[in-house]
């Protein structure tokens, strides 16, 4: 059984600023981490392995830094780890980013299951996996909230807001992943100094040059879609003291002003 699973290295939101200037991220000293979703669909993986066999690998899109994150995921159990980094990628949109992990994962080759997380923290379009699959011409499904594989297919149990749907595919099949699906393992001792030792070098980093693609589709100007702007909504709070001689006078000039705002 041959799995890939597509991660990305994101900002931790909690730690996230925003320049009011120039509406960008602050990226600088803010921690990065593994798309939660991710995660997710990488214990999914590794799940799966431990119990069919096979092999995990792990592919990001990012800057040099997104290296850690896949250090990470190789101490959790992965196989091999991937990174496909370039300045020709700068800028991608969710279309130029699947087109890119496309290549990527057609490089690869000899797949069973890709597993994607449902969405990235930072851009929530959920888009970039049934983006993949199309590219891909293979089935998906996604939102998925557990998974039983059988020797040529997989049976899914997907969320929806309406209820939950049992759907069954032929493989190979890309699959999206929810938190509700799975609680991702701790990376091992022996996973942590296999992939943290000082001489590991286990990520292949993969360029422009090292994949089949077609350059109008990536990058920014590859991109149907841009970011214009982005911005934290402004909170502004006001309080009132109501006086008066006793709780009671102060409760009615309480409701007198809830009654004029029309909230009673």
């Amino acid at each position: 059984m041959n799995i890939i699973v597509c991660l990305k290295q994101v900002p931790d939101t909690n730690e996230v600023r925003i320049n009011q200037e120039t509406g960008t991220l602050i990226r600088d000293g803010v921690p990065s981490i593994i798309n939660p979703d991710d995660k997710n669909a990488l214990e999914a993986a590794l799940t799966i392995k431990d119990e069919k066999g096979g092999k995990v690998t792990v592919i990001s899109m990012g800057p040099p830094q997104a290296k850690e994150a896949l250090r990470e995921a190789l101490a959790m159990g992965a196989d091999e780890a991937i990174l496909v980094s370039d300045r020709a990628f700068g800028g991608s949109d969710t279309w130029a980013t699947a087109t890119v992990l496309t290549a990527a994962i057609e490089k690869v080759g000899n797949y069973d299951i890709i597993l994607c997380g449902r969405q990235a923290i930072d851009g929530d379009t959920a888009q970039v996996g049934p983006e993949i699959a199309e590219f891909l011409n293979v089935p998906q499904i996604t939102y998925a909230k557990e998974v039983r594989v059988g020797e040529d297919k997989v049976t899914v149990t997907r969320f929806t807001e309406t209820g939950d749907y049992v759907i069954e595919s032929k493989l190979p099949v890309l699959l999206t992943a929810i938190k509700e699906l799975n609680v991702p393992r701790y990376p091992s001792v022996k996973g942590i100094f296999k992939a943290y030792a000082p001489d590991a070098d286990a990520i292949v980093v993969w360029g422009i040059n090292d994949l089949v693609i077609d350059l109008t589709q990536i990058g920014l100007k590859g991109s149907p879609t841009n970011v214009y702007k982005s911005f934290v909504p402004t909170k502004s709070k006001t309080a009132e003291i109501i006086d008066g001689i006793d709780g009671k006078e102060k409760a009615a000039v309480l409701i007198s002003k809830l009654a004029d705002l029309k909230l009673i």
